[in-house]
């Protein structure tokens, strides 16, 4: 039985090869995982880098951020897993490593532009009136700075992670054994590539309408205008009508 080109029984058959699909979802999610971490923290101390005024410090971090955000993503993983990982240390490390390794690089680059904006995108007065206080300028800027600057940062970063979850299915290209890996097993078992990749798009796109409701989640959290719901307190007092007492 066909419907706008599909088998329905070929579905049947996917769902036999369940586990290997259940499978490069947790290593998707894992090199997401390791990749964005260490982006993020990496990209932290590359866009702090990229805001110093000595340039020993601002010049490696700008060539960092324009070497990995200028060449394809692609090529940095064969690059780190063909000849990075192997040169160091003799042989592979495995997909797990190159990949997530390569994920990080490459996040942390985008990161530390995000943060770096997201830094100047602030009045700075903010840091002056925090300096005239007497407070180190390490310490105005982890109480002061980053975390109102954080705030701005939360939509691009959710975007990045998003464009990693699905830019993780390039590792593919180094045997990982992904979400992507399992489509295109079943695909080359049955000859058949509209209902593998399908299945494929389709759990690619409900990890990323998870992850965007996450990250709307905690957008409003940290936002400005965000009031927490409070129950009522025993000891709160309430508005009184004009005739009368307490409501």
């Amino acid at each position: 039985m066909e419907f706008l080109g599909l088998r329905i029984e070929m579905f049947e058959n996917i769902w036999s090869y369940r586990e290997l699909f259940i499978r490069g979802i947790w290593v998707t999610l894992g090199l997401t995982a390791v990749g964005y971490i260490g982006g993020f923290i990496l990209g932290l101390i590359v866009g702090m880098g990229k805001l110093s005024k000595r340039k020993w410090i601002h010049i490696p971090a700008k060539m960092y951020v324009d070497f990995f955000r200028g060449t394809p993503l692609l090529v940095q993983i064969l690059l780190i897993h063909t000849a990075l990982i192997p040169s160091m240390f003799g042989h592979s490390l495995g997909f797990f490593v190159s990949g997530s390794l390569a994920l990080m690089l490459n996040s942390a680059a985008y990161n530390a532009e995000i943060i770096r904006a997201g830094i100047q995108s602030l009045d700075k007065g903010q840091m002056e009136a925090a300096r005239s206080l007497g407070m180190p300028h390490k310490t105005a800027m982890k109480l002061i700075i980053l975390p109102q600057a954080f705030r701005r940062m939360i939509p691009p970063l959710g975007n990045e992670l998003i464009a990693l979850l699905k830019d993780s299915s390039l590792v593919t290209v180094i045997a990982a054994s992904d979400l992507l890996y399992a489509g295109k097993v079943v695909a080359g078992a049955y000859s058949r590539f509209w209902e593998p990749y399908l299945t494929v798009a389709v759990l690619y796109l409900i990890l990323t309408f998870i992850c965007g409701k996450l990250i709307n989640y905690i957008e409003k959290r940290f936002s400005n205008s965000y009031v927490p719901s409070s129950r009522r307190s025993v000891f709160s007092m309430r508005r009184s009508e004009p005739g009368g007492g307490l409501r």
